[in-house]
């Protein structure tokens, strides 16, 4: 699923394709912006990891789950 993370005095978005479920996700950002964590922690499609300092968040958008396309057809 796609998330994009909004961080304060940046001119861009985090955009990452994240394997992780949205609960997870969600509750990743729940702990972070309560104070649980200093750090939003997410891994990525590619075994990368997101680090955002909490303080810093803007805002969190946590999209659907996407199915990978196969063939030709319109857009």
């Amino acid at each position: 699923m796609e998330v994009k993370i909004g961080v304060q005095h940046a001119p861009r978005e985090i955009v990452l394709e994240s394997g992780q479920s949205a609960e997870d996700v969600e509750r990743a950002v729940a702990d972070a912006l309560a104070g649980k964590a200093q750090l939003l922690s997410l891994k990525d499609d590619k075994g990368r990891k997101v680090l955002v300092p909490a303080e810093r968040i803007a805002y969190v958008e946590i999209g659907e789950p996407t199915t990978r396309r196969v063939g030709f057809g319109t857009l």
